[in-house]
């Protein structure tokens, strides 16, 4: 239920501020409305917008497909709302380097939940590494799929150009595998496992 309820809320959310330019200059991450104006609550509200459908399609999409399974887990780790703290930690531990590194330009802008996903689907990779996970419509193991993510990730965020924040990218997949091991380290064991044991589709 936390899975669909916060897929809701972001896309009501996205929707609204598609068409309402001030509802979206109140929520996305801008580092001059926290270094004057404390507003950090736009360390969360910022994954509620999105830059267009298909960038709120895409990270929805992917939320629902990793985030009915990770629920389960956090739930049974953390209480009934496991999966929601994971959750809006990792949007605030995705976009704190990024802030940092641009708490003084006035100019930089962030938005999207995708450092939230990045870490919802790490975790899920880190219980099921050989699980089909599809990059565009070609099927690959998860395990596969992560690391072209991170090397896809760290190339472009050198390279830069694109207006995708891929550090928040990458720094939410690393807050996907570190707090899942933290809520249960026999994860990390079984995953090393795992991936020593390739298993074909």
């Amino acid at each position: 239920m936390i899975t669909l309820l916060i897929i809701l809320v972001t896309c009501v959310v996205s929707i609204i501020a598609f068409r309402n330019q001030r509802l979206m200059d109140d929520l996305i991450l801008w580092p001059p409305a926290l270094s004057r104006s404390r507003e950090y609550y736009r360390l969360v509200s910022y994954g509620l917008v999105h830059a267009d459908g298909g960038h709120l399609f895409f990270n929805m999409f992917s939320l629902y497909f990793a985030g009915r399974i990770m629920e389960g887990f956090f739930t049974a780790a953390m209480g009934p709302l496991g999966f929601l703290t994971f959750y809006i930690g990792a949007l605030v531990f995705s976009i704190l380097p990024s802030y940092l590194a641009n708490r003084r330009n006035a100019g930089y802008r962030s938005l999207g939940a995708s450092g939230a996903v990045s870490a919802i689907l790490f975790a899920f990779i880190m219980l099921s590494p050989w699980s089909k996970i599809y990059l565009i419509v070609i099927p690959m193991p998860a395990i596969l799929y992560a690391i072209l993510f991170v090397v896809y990730s760290v190339y472009m965020d050198k390279r830069g150009g694109d207006n995708v924040n891929h550090s928040a990218h990458l720094w939410g997949a690393l807050y996907g595998v570190l707090f899942t091991v933290a809520m249960n380290p026999a994860v990390l064991p079984r995953f090393l496992s795992l991936i020593s044991q390739p298993q074909l589709f």
